[in-house]
């Protein structure tokens, strides 16, 4: 895309969220319990949560150097912060371990240490260094059996339901550990669990594993292989369009606006797919491009999309999972991420060089087992190949062609793979820079960038709208419109069914203008909330209403400023002309320039 808003006060707030799991020290040898005691106090309770107290007590005769104590919570109830011990959890299983200055405890002597919790739950099955809370010796037990291999029915494109035989175990089986592909994705007391949120198209392996009521595993069942339906990569049958928005990655910063916006907006009912914006391209490789944004940060339960507050120790938090929840509450969305943009475009020299080891790091890190469900494809946001851009690039104008084509020998038939390509049809531009023809075999689709063709960067105008349908008498450059855009595309051999039209939530706009109609003078850019020269259109549709429209587009003169943006009517227009063109669909840049109630988007997919 044209722009990128670069926060790093992610870095900050990722210091402040350290897991606990971090802070666990290394304990000496443990004493039996048989000469100790532990003891639980409830020391406050607010409702939504409590503080709780331990007490270790040394009723021996020699004195302890070290002690862990273990306690189950019940499903609901967990561990927010300790002092004086080093606390980590497995599922609803807890363990606390002394710290270096309160490990040792003379015969008669007792140290506590305390935390906050959450939930209403009790502490139960405590343990002090393997026996028994009350003193007593815990006898041997027997890690349980292997459960019964798993069975799949219920197959769709997103899901599968699994059942197994029971473990035994001499104390009996507390639960089971679900595997998808060798990592737990789920903890169950029964025997069967339906695993959603997957891919179409996609093999997985699931394995069982039983836990006893002392939190033994044992040995992991025979595994069941899965193969998910579905998995085409064309664009929706039966003349259905794609209708896909970007979502950035640092909207959850100074826009606060997270992946359950998407929902309450009704946006994302309204759409086919969504490109995550954006992973970086560096050394010649795929790679994060904000790891707090995209992977750590825990969303509360009011910002989620399930309604869930994440944990410490989940898995995966931050925005993939957000849109992992949003995967299964709208099962036919496809998600795709993006790689690129306007800042970081300048990466794709050095890939381009090795094609086919980029390929591979970007296979690589899209199908991470932590997040692999989440993406359905790639998106490769090149702005400039073998052009100028933020920077120039000299790869030559076979290096797109050969860039697409290692991709989508890569990625294979079962996963999308597209591009944001730009829309400069002027005579000698950057469509006739780069083999987009040549590419397109490899490709679902092309996202046009079909806007950002004028702005404050020309800070004395002439004002003209930045998303131009069609040409108009006084446009300041031949060429830079949707139209010609598409039209150069078509010529050079691209299927309009692989062409998606561009739409900007947002406006471009100038100061110091003293005339209503485009081609005025001005002294530089509008004031923006988040940059000069740029406006969401939820802001703009109150803050400067339309003055009139001009090929297929609005413009807004108010005061000194002058402003050009489109609106649901003229969304309308262009949405109709893409349909008369035969093009496969429309995306727009991005989601939380919208208003609340996501008229933009809902223009888009009511009108395509």
């Amino acid at each position: 895309m044209r722009f990128r808003l670069r926060h790093r006060a992610a870095a900050g707030f990722a210091t402040l969220l350290l897991p606990l799991a971090g802070l666990v020290g290394l304990a000496g040898p443990a004493q039996a319990a048989g000469n100790a005691t532990a003891s639980f106090t409830k020391t406050s309770d607010w409702g939504t949560g409590f503080g709780g107290q331990w007490t270790i007590k040394n009723t021996g005769a020699s004195s302890i150097s070290s002690w862990t104590v273990e306690w189950d919570f019940p499903s609901g109830t967990s561990v927010t912060s300790a002092w004086d011990a080093d606390v980590t959890s497995s599922g609803n299983h807890w363990t606390a371990k002394n710290k270096s200055y309160n490990g040792s405890i003379a015969p008669g002597a007792s140290v506590s240490f305390g935390f906050n919790g959450s939930g209403s739950g009790s502490p139960a099955n405590c343990k002090l260094n393997g026996d028994s809370c009350d003193g007593t010796t815990v006898p041997g037990d027997a890690a349980p059996s292997a459960p019964g291999t798993p069975t799949a029915s219920a197959v769709t494109d997103t899901s599968a339901k699994l059942s197994w035989g029971a473990a035994t175990d001499d104390k009996g089986v507390k639960n089971y550990d679900v595997l998808r592909d060798g990592k737990v994705v789920s903890t169950v007391t029964t025997t069967s669990y339906t695993d959603s949120g997957l891919s179409a198209g996609t093999d997985y392996s699931y394995t069982v594993q039983a836990r006893d009521t002392a939190d033994q595993t044992g040995p992991v069942s025979g595994a069941v292989k899965v193969h998910t339906t579905g998995g085409g990569t064309t664009p929706p049958p039966t003349g259905d369009k794609v209708k896909l928005g970007y979502f950035t990655e640092w909207g959850i910063y100074g826009r606060n606006y997270n992946v359950k916006n998407l929902v309450t907006s009704g946006s994302a009912a309204k759409i086919t797919h969504i490109n995550y914006a954006f992973g970086n391209v560096t050394n010649g490789q795929c790679a994060i491009g904000d790891s707090y944004a995209d992977y750590d940060k825990a969303f509360t339960a009011d910002q989620s999309v399930s309604g869930v507050a994440d944990t410490w120790d989940q898995p995966l938090r931050g925005n993939f999972n957000q849109l992992r929840e949003l995967k299964a509450k709208y099962p036919n969305l496809k998600i795709l991420w993006s790689f690129g943009g306007w800042t970081w475009s300048g990466g794709f020299a050095q890939a381009a060089a090795n094609p086919t080891a980029f390929a591979d790091s970007c296979y690589s890190l899209v199908n991470d087992p932590r997040w692999a469900d989440v993406f359905d494809g790639i998106d490769i946001d090149w702005e400039y190949p073998n052009a100028c851009g933020l920077s120039c690039d000299t790869s030559g104008a076979a290096a797109f062609k050969n860039v697409m084509a290692a991709l989508r020998a890569k990625f294979g038939s079962s996963k999308l793979v597209t591009a944001a390509v730009t829309a400069d049809g002027s005579s000698g531009g950057k469509i006739e820079a780069a083999d987009y023809a040549g590419a397109a075999q490899y490709v679902d689709w092309y996202n046009v960038m079909t806007y950002d063709f004028f702005g404050a960067w020309d800070a004395q105008g002439p004002t003209a709208p930045h998303s131009p349908l069609t040409s108009y008498s006084g446009i300041p450059k031949a060429g830079f419109t949707t139209a010609d855009a598409i039209a150069k595309y078509k010529s050079v051999g691209v299927p309009a069914s692989k062409l998606l039209l561009g739409i900007g939530l947002y406006g471009r706009g100038w100061t110091g203008v003293t005339q209503d109609a485009p081609g005025g003078t001005a002294t530089g850019p509008a004031a923006g909330t988040y940059e000069q020269g740029i406006e969401d259109y939820k802001v703009l549709k109150t803050s400067c209403p339309v003055t009139g429209t001009i090929a297929g587009t609005a413009y807004a003169h108010c005061g000194s400023n002058w402003w050009s943006y489109d609106t649901p009517s003229t969304i309308a227009g262009k949405m109709s002309w893409a349909k008369s063109q035969g093009l496969g669909g429309a995306f727009f840049w991005e989601f939380s320039g919208d208003t609340g109630d996501g008229e933009l988007v809902n223009a888009i997919s009511s009108n395509l």
